[in-house]
């Protein structure tokens, strides 16, 4: 027998009650059946299940063989399971991830949320779990040890069970009225059964449609739920989500120290500069009042001396001058004949070589001549050689050029020759 299991409670005796119910097309209930697996049948089917990653939880679809007892004084029949087959379980929820996944996939959505920008300080976080469990006081302590200013919006939310879906999906509809960086889906530890809940079509749509950063950390070492593949990113354990916040903020204080260093040096480098630059002018400040000093004294020397040597030069001058004009008045004469003389030396050479290069040239000259007259087409032509075109006045070097009755013309030494072709 097969059916959605439904109103789990266990005894303190260790036996299990559930009810087994079937849902009709609206998803209301239109059968129903109580079951109870007894203490020692309980324990061997948690064992079986608990190989599988699995458990009997609302919700969950099993298929269980046993017998059907009734209970006269409550006039009560009721189901007693012997097997519940961890097969049929598994398989039936790999099919609906399958599915799931699949729809995701045709729609657009595994990727959405994975493409929302994670700020460099998401300082502003959403917390969705359920209130007091590990998860969320994990989570909470570590960003609290970080000593950074994290802000915490905490909406409770059920992770397990039959009301997850639901305050899951509510929880992030929440998120795009909240001031908030990324939002953090969190769980304790547990079976595959307590993640199938993170494998449903709407807790899955809800995180790929969250308008910012969803970070998971279901706390499942081995599988991955459809909501961490949808997710931003998605990490092992709650802790984990906590650390990577933490580490994120310190980087950027780790950036934003290094920016600030750099900014000091960059500003405190021309403070320097000026500082060297006005213990040089100081320097050289006093360098000047020192030569100003000894160019005052040198100047009131040259004061006194300078009258003297000034009218001892100026006579010096005088006598030179009329040195150089009597020499002037000498060799000026003499001057003018030797340019005279050099000048008509050169008119001769430049006549000389001007007119043994026209030789030259003539002879040259000449010689091109003769060898263009030899060359001319006119001596070709006198040497008995003809140039002959076609009636449209190609040259012709080919007896191909032409065909039978074609008109063409030879140029010969005494005059023009008209032919006609017979044969080419």
């Amino acid at each position: 027998m097969a059916g959605e299991v439904n109103r789990v409670r266990a005894s303190q005796r260790g036996h299990l009650y559930f009810e087994l119910i079937e849902k009709g097309d609206d998803d209301q209930i239109v059968g129903k059946l109580e079951a109870v697996a007894w203490r020692s049948d309980h324990q061997r089917i948690r064992q079986q299940l608990a190989k599988a990653g699995l458990e009997i939880s609302e919700g969950q679809t099993i298929r269980c063989r046993g017998g059907v007892d009734f209970y006269p004084p409550f006039g009560r029949l009721q189901l007693v399971v012997r097997e519940v087959d961890p097969v049929f379980t598994a398989g039936l929820l790999a099919q609906r991830r399958q599915e799931v996944l699949e729809g995701l996939v045709a729609r657009g959505l595994l990727e959405r949320n994975r493409q929302t920008v994670l700020s460099e300080l998401p300082l502003r976080v959403a917390l969705i779990t359920s209130d007091g469990s590990a998860a969320y006081h994990d989570f909470l302590s570590s960003l609290e040890e970080s000593g950074f200013g994290f802000e915490v919006f905490f909406i409770h939310a059920a992770v397990q069970g039959k009301e997850a879906e639901r305050e899951v999906v509510s929880a992030l509809g929440m998120l795009p009225s909240l001031p908030i960086d990324c939002a953090v889906l969190i769980r304790g530890g547990g079976s595959r059964a307590d993640l199938a809940v993170f494998d449903s079509q709407g807790i899955s749509e809800a995180v790929a449609l969250t308008p910012v950063p969803v970070l998971t950390g279901l706390g499942h070492e081995i599988d991955q739920a459809i909501a961490d593949l949808v997710a931003h990113t998605a990490f092992k354990t709650p802790t984990k989500v906590a650390e990577f916040l933490v580490e994120r903020v310190a980087s950027e204080e780790r950036r934003l120290n290094e920016l600030r260093q750099a900014l000091a040096r960059h500003a405190l480098e021309p403070l320097r500069r000026g500082r060297e630059s006005l213990g040089r002018a100081q320097r050289g400040l006093s360098l000047v009042r020192h030569r100003l000093a000894a160019a005052a004294a040198r100047l009131g020397q040259l004061s006194e001396v300078l009258p003297r040597v000034g009218q001892w030069t100026v006579d010096g001058q005088d006598r030179r001058l009329q040195v150089l004009m009597r020499r002037l008045a000498d060799a000026g004469p003499r001057s003018l004949a030797e340019a005279r003389h050099e000048a008509n030396l050169v008119a001769e050479r430049i006549t000389v070589q001007t007119v043994a290069s026209l030789r030259e040239k003539r002879a040259v000259v000449e010689g091109w001549q003769r060898l263009c007259r030899q060359l001319s087409p006119e001596r070709t032509l006198e040497r008995g050689f003809s140039v002959t075109r076609d009636s449209k006045g190609n040259l012709l070097r080919n007896p191909r050029q032409v065909v039978a009755g074609e008109r063409i013309t030879s140029h010969l030494a005494g005059g023009v020759l008209v032919s006609h072709v017979e044969e080419p």
